[in-house]
């Protein structure tokens, strides 16, 4: 009978691909040079994640420091946000954190894992979908409790998420992180009206 895969070295595997992977991106990875960069073999990598794709999905679900993972501590923190007014607030906490070094170092990452599912669908759209629904999930609650409908709440989710992805990949090309920063708050200055309309 196999041996059950050993848990920790399995999840210092992913600590390391996802730390390659902000480094080096994902085109071209392939999984012999990852390894010898890892120090394991293609074979280890294949035993602990059985794709390149499941691999990458799961470096970036388990990274502590990502986004998401924030906006959820946040969330747990402070609870719902209630008003339109904290909300704002709220998306405003995680707009900021998107500014800070080590976040702002891992985004040129997700734009790839954004081309790499529109090129290679069946690889990679999982992997962006996830991190779109999780988004999604995170943020529709929080218009449901403003009295919204769940059509609409999820709607609102929608909007604010794909308007933020939008937005923080131009900077990523011409570096005018001023110009996204405005632009995020003239999005919150449309949108926050309206969320006090149920």
């Amino acid at each position: 009978m196999p041996r059950p895969p050993d848990q920790a070295k399995r999840r210092d595997l992913l600590d390391q691909v996802r730390d390659h992977l902000v480094r080096n991106g994902l085109a071209g990875l392939s999984l012999r040079p990852l390894a010898r960069a890892l120090g394991t073999s293609d074979r280890m990598l294949l035993y602990y994640f059985g794709t390149k794709e499941r691999m990458v999905a799961e470096a970036l679900a388990l990274d502590e420091r990502r986004p998401l993972r924030q906006a959820q501590e946040l969330l747990a923190d402070a609870g719902s946000p209630g008003d339109p007014g904290r909300v704002r607030r709220f998306m405003e906490e995680i707009w900021q954190r998107f500014g800070r070094p080590d976040l702002r170092a891992a985004l040129p990452l997700y734009v790839e894992i954004m081309a790499a599912s529109v090129l290679h669908s069946d690889r990679y759209g999982p992997v962006m979908r996830a991190v779109l629904a999780e988004w999604t999930a995170l943020l529709a609650p929080a218009f449901r409790d403003l009295g919204m409908a769940e059509e609409r709440a999820r709607a609102e989710a929608d909007l604010l998420v794909d308007a933020c992805l939008g937005l923080l990949i131009a900077p990523l090309g011409d570096g005018d992180w001023a110009r996204a920063d405005a632009a995020f708050h003239t999005l919150l200055d449309r949108l926050e009206p309206a969320w006090r309309i149920p």
